[in-house]
């Protein structure tokens, strides 16, 4: 696939599953860790303040009491169903976080990322992630990805906090939070429906394509690793 070259780009959002990491490490590694552990994860910890605000915020999401059992019974649910609820993101990353610093888990970053992502950093741009996972685990993933940590190389990281990805006003937060125009601001996603709400809040965009066919006469600029970016 061709090269795709932008212009003017000061700033660089990157979406995380499909995009700088496989997509069947997160719903065959990730979420299967935390459907087994989340349960005693629970157990052990919903007297502590962080967990016990994200259960509060379970059973005003489900409309009713909980008890730990109930709430972690519904998680499951949310995890099998694959819910991008607030909540959830932010307990599995509790628990995400357990896995890493066990060492029981290693973030997947795909090989041609870390050296575009240091080239883009030494040439004074900033890098941001935004993903449907929580912070918390978005830091987790780069922290502790099979190339080391990469977390000194983002400026900062947005969620599901900031809006939904496929909805045009978060995008304009992001590009107002980075203070710089939208134009100048590149987000990378594998969606479309991302890109194009990314598009019409007037950033420029890049489609990753690496486990499907390009599309056909597509509305965004398509590569298949992150070499296929020039700036």
């Amino acid at each position: 696939m061709s090269r795709q070259v932008y212009r003017d780009v000061a700033a660089i959002i990157t979406d995380i599953e499909g995009t700088t990491s496989s997509v069947s490490f997160v719903f065959d590694t990730l979420f299967p860790y935390a459907r087994r552990h989340l349960p005693a994860f629970l157990a052990a910890n919903d007297h502590k303040p962080e967990v016990a605000e994200q259960l509060r915020a379970v059973a005003e999401a489900a409309g009713r009491e909980l008890t730990t059992a109930e709430a972690g019974e519904l998680l499951i649910q949310w995890i099998d169903e694959d819910r991008k609820v607030t909540p959830l993101k932010t307990l599995q990353g509790m628990v995400w976080s357990q896995g890493y610093q066990s060492g029981e888990l290693k973030g997947h970053v795909y090989p041609d990322v870390p050296n575009r992502l240091r080239q883009w950093f030494e040439e004074g741009r900033q890098l941001y992630v935004y993903s449907s996972g929580s912070i918390q685990a978005q830091r987790l993933i780069f922290g502790h990805s099979n190339h080391g940590d990469l977390t000194p190389l983002f400026r900062g990281y947005f969620d599901t906090t900031t809006g939904p990805k496929r909805e045009v006003e978060s995008y304009r937060r992001i590009a107002e939070a980075t203070g710089l125009a939208a134009a100048r601001c590149l987000f990378l996603s594998d969606i479309e429906q991302e890109l194009d709400a990314a598009h019409e809040a007037g950033m420029q965009t890049c489609w990753l394509v690496r486990d499907q066919q390009p599309a056909d006469k597509a509305a965004h600029p398509q590569v298949n690793s992150f070499e296929g970016i020039v700036i």
